[in-house]
């Protein structure tokens, strides 16, 4: 019985190291077979990619053909897109549409907001023949210089007049008004007034620059425009005739500020630009119109103006060429412009760097100089540039 059990045990031995051993077999014949299959596939590839590229046989993966391939695929999108673009140039590029429904080319360059009031119609009648223009004019400017002119004002104080209609029936006809339904035509209104304007314009229009400009003045668009294209770099620029000009504590001064007392024992202004003209970027004018509800307003708008900026990183450009104002002495503009062909021009010689910015201790400028210029010249000389 020993025996039999013994050569059983040898025999199951036996038979277990066979079937090993086919199992071993055909293991390694499946693993030659897969290895000689992916070398078949990469001299496949090699040869499609000599064949097709003509570049000399190197060792290459297939994720370096894949990239080839994705590679390629992309100059094929690129040289298409390259093609549209080629025949968009040809056709001229599809305007951009702004959020007040115009269409631009490109981004504008300024927004010009010309304060005036309501019984200011000569006064904006000569603006428009001088160098704003109206209708297909205004047009050309804007899209050509990329300037856009329009005159801001607010509501009479009894709303609904013949004041108030009187500026709706003019708007109707020019259509280049910016009209403030919740500021009063008021002197003491006109901080309030600049404020609103730079918040709507910014919010209207994506331009570069916003500028504060009085209705007696006559701007040289060409020379605005270099002007500002030197500042393009600047996101924070804040442009205009400079000065630190004292602070009036009396009630009888023209210039009167009733917070006098918040500017210390020396009262003297901070840095802030000339009420004539002035200009912010288009970052300054957010953030003006972010921040519309809770920045104060002082007596006159250009100190309002300086002070949303004194607590900001920002680069006051003092600019000479802002420091001339222009307008008609002792007549009124549009009818000395039609009947003489000229205007006068009274300069206000501004002592940037002095302790009353300008003005003498009754607040009157200190100094005027008398010009005559033919007004067939006034779109081709600066005046306040």
């Amino acid at each position: 019985m020993a025996r039999k059990g013994t050569s059983m045990r040898l025999t199951s031995s036996r038979i277990s190291s066979l079937l090993l051993s086919m199992f071993a077999t055909f293991a390694s014949f499946y693993v030659a077979g897969r290895l000689w299959q992916e070398s078949q596939t990469r001299v496949h590839l090699i040869s499609e990619l000599h064949r097709v590229t003509g570049q000399g046989k190197s060792a290459i993966s297939v994720d370096d053909t894949l990239k080839i391939i994705a590679c390629r695929e992309q100059k094929k999108t690129l040289a298409a897109l390259e093609m549209e673009l080629s025949a968009a140039r040809q056709e001229g590029f599809v305007p951009k549409r702004n959020t007040d429904g115009t269409e631009t080319k490109k981004r504008p360059l300024v927004v010009i907001g010309i304060m005036t009031s309501l019984g200011n119609k000569k006064k904006r009648d000569a603006v428009r023949q001088a160098w704003m223009g109206t209708g297909a004019s205004l047009k050309k400017i804007e899209t050509e210089k990329g300037v856009i002119a329009r005159f801001v004002i607010g509501r009479s104080a009894n709303k609904g007049d013949s004041m108030d209609k009187s500026i709706d029936a003019e708007n109707s006809q020019t259509d280049d008004f910016i009209i403030l339904d919740n500021v009063v035509e008021a002197p003491e209104e006109a901080s309030k007034k600049v404020k609103l304007f730079f918040a709507y314009a910014s919010d209207r229009w994506d331009a570069q620059f916003y500028a504060k400009a009085n209705d007696n003045i006559y701007v040289n668009m060409d020379a605005l425009g270099s002007t500002l294209a030197a500042h393009l770099g600047n996101p924070r620029a804040y442009i205009g005739c400079m000065k630190s000009g004292e602070v009036f504590s009396e009630p009888n001064q023209k210039w009167y500020e009733p917070e006098w007392w918040k500017f210390g024992d020396k009262k003297s202004y901070f840095r802030h630009a000339y009420g004539e003209m002035y200009v912010i970027t288009h970052a300054l004018a957010r953030f003006v119109s972010i921040n519309r509800d809770i920045l104060h307003s002082y007596a006159h708008d250009d100190v309002s103006t300086g002070s949303w900026f004194v607590g900001l990183d920002v680069k006051h450009v003092d600019e000479g060429k802002f420091c001339c104002s222009a307008w008609s002495s002792g007549r009124d503009t549009a009818g000395w412009y039609g009947l003489h062909g000229q205007i006068t021009r009274t300069e206000t010689k501004h002592d940037i760097g002095s302790e009353n910015g300008g003005r003498d201790k009754t607040g009157e400028a200190s100094q005027r100089i008398q010009i005559s210029t033919p007004i067939g010249r006034l779109s081709g000389s600066p005046y306040i540039l």
